[in-house]
């Protein structure tokens, strides 16, 4: 039986960091689930770098289809979790639900693949990166700290089950690390 993917979005989620691992897992033959606040179409957004501007834009990108609500997702039902960055991490991780359904993949040793804002979501679960190394887009290096984690300087990152990536640019490795361990 092929593997399960779960997905976590939501509105603003960066349209790179969603649709690459999307479309990557499907290659790869896998099952994705994406869920939201709401199964319904998400608008994805363009973050890029402008001369002159001192941190990212955004812009609206291409629409996507959430599968299913956090309220109905059963996480044991899925064998690694994947969490993309844009704006949608600061507004999701209030969702009652996301902290169980991340805390499970933590719980149960199961493959996280988390990019550039996915930090902000392990902020808020008391414990979560105690003592855990991951990096993220560096704008969430205070959140990584005061979550008792230590914040790496590099593109990639993989302490045992959480594979980390500072950004878009990293998706092909973070992919490639996720993709072993989901398979190994």
């Amino acid at each position: 039986m092929g593997k399960k993917v779960l997905i976590l979005a939501g509105d603003a989620v960066e349209a790179l960091e969603i649709f690459y691992p999307y479309y990557r897992c499907l290659e790869a033959g896998f099952d994705v689930t994406i869920a939201a606040p709401s199964a319904k179409k998400l608008q994805t957004v363009l973050h890029d770098f402008v001369e002159g501007v001192d941190t990212y834009i955004e812009r609206p990108a291409y629409g996507l289809e959430a599968h299913a609500s956090f309220a109905d997702v059963d996480p044991s039902q899925f064998d690694g979790l994947i969490i993309p960055g844009g704006r949608a991490p600061e507004y999701i991780r209030l969702n009652e639900h996301v902290p169980t359904l991340v805390s499970h993949f933590f719980e149960t040793n199961k493959p996280i693949a988390a990019v550039c804002h996915a930090a902000q979501i392990f902020a808020t679960i008391p414990d979560i990166l105690k003592g855990r190394e991951l990096t993220a887009y560096i704008a969430c290096k205070p959140e990584v700290q005061i979550a008792g984690a230590t914040y790496i300087d590099a593109n990639l990152h993989t302490d045992g089950n959480l594979i980390s990536g500072h950004a878009w640019p990293d998706l092909p490795g973070l992919m490639r690390e996720f993709i072993q361990k989901l398979e190994g």
